[in-house]
This record gives structure tokens, sequence and C-alpha cells, in this order.
């Protein structure tokens, strides 16, 4: 991932990245078990911490400049989070790694990306999953789910679509902000997705909404 993000990076990219930890913790579990849901919350942003130190230690190891910025205060550690100081980062060829979420419980990286998008005027958001697009079921446990090519952001909220949580997906949507999902799997998708080839799922405004309020 690194790889990828950094040959984008060179080839005159602005990239910042929004780092999950679901691969150290997940809240959900936890708090189906008894746990305190803004405790497990706090403990899953401290995990995207993690995930994105060893993202910027991967990335300057390969000579590509990156800041951590966190929406929790460790000064130690990272910046903390400032948008202008971002833009300025971003303006300077660095890669930025937001870390912290939001800084509260209650939200998801999801809507973490689309906040962060929005406030550092980002052209769109690059969604890395596990899957190649947005699919009518799950394509894992549904082998006749289908793909969808493009979609508008409300056909994803009417359908229940699981893709971004419904917070981000309203957010993109009230701001014009696309979104596309691919799989991060697959080898210089990244890249791909970036010189507009037609992988995955684009979702943004419908033909028929387009140039209306």
């Amino acid at each position: 991932m690194a790889e990828q993000i950094g040959d984008v990076s060179r080839a005159g990219i602005s990239i910042a990245v929004v780092v999950g930890g679901g691969n150290i913790w997940r809240g959900k579990p936890h708090e189906d078990a008894g746990m305190d849901r803004s405790t497990a919350d706090y403990m899953g942003m401290l995990a995207t911490v993690i995930n994105a130190l060893a993202l910027q230690d991967a990335l300057e190891r390969m000579g590509v400049a990156s800041r951590v910025q966190t929406a929790i205060a460790m000064p130690q550690i990272a910046e903390p989070y400032i948008r202008r100081r971002a833009i300025r980062h971003l303006e300077k060829g660095r890669i930025v790694i937001f870390a912290g979420g939001t800084g509260n419980p209650y939200f998801t990286t999801d809507t973490t990306a689309a906040l962060r998008a929005v406030e550092i005027g980002a052209d769109a958001i690059l969604k890395a999953t596990k899957v190649d697009g947005i699919y009518t079921a799950d394509p894992l446990k549904d082998a006749t789910a289908t793909r969808f090519d493009r979609m508008d952001y409300m056909d994803v909220l009417q359908r229940g679509l699981e893709v971004m949580d419904s917070t981000a997906m309203a957010l993109c949507m009230d701001n014009h902000l696309p979104i596309v999902v691919f799989d991060m799997g697959s080898r210089d998708n990244i890249r791909r997705v970036i010189w507009g080839e037609a992988i995955g799922t684009y979702v943004g405004r419908s033909e028929a909404t387009i140039g209306k309020p």
C-alpha cells in the first residue's frame, strides 16, 4: 500500500490518507459484549494512530515525506490536526495521514474521511476496501450479487448498502464530493483509479440531478 501511495505522490498528486484500526481493534463486538461505547470507540481511535505511524514509517523508508496528524492530542508522536497546516503539507508535496478519527466517539473513520476531505478541498474520496466495488449484496456471502459501475448518493442511502455509513455518505452528497470504491488488494489500483481507469464503483450525482440545487 505504501509503495502505491508513494508512486502516485511522486507523480505530483496530493494525497491525504485516513486510516482505520480494525486490524487491531473493533469496538462493535466489545460494545455488544457490554463495554461502554465511548470507551470502545476511543480504543479504536488509538488503533488508527498505530496504523498511521506504521504507514508513515513505510513511506519514509521509501524516501516519501509524510506527516501524521491526530484528532486526539499526543504531541510526542504526531502533530495535532490543524486544517491549514494539513493543506500546507499537501502544497509542499507531503502525504498527510489523518489518525484518531474525528476525535469523538460514535463516528466512524468513513465519517472522518468525508469530513477531512471536505475540509481540505479534496477532489474525491478513494475508498480502498476488500471488494472491487459496490454490490447488490455482500459478494463474499452471496454468489449472485452483482456490481454497480456507477451510483447516485441517494440510491446508496435508500438501498441501505453498507459501503460507507449514512453520515459519511450524506456529507459527501451535501458537498458534491465523489467517491470511488475499489479493491485495495489488487496491485496498482490506486494509480489506476487516479488516472481515470473505470474500475470499482463511482458514487456521485446522477445525470438527473446535475445542475439542480
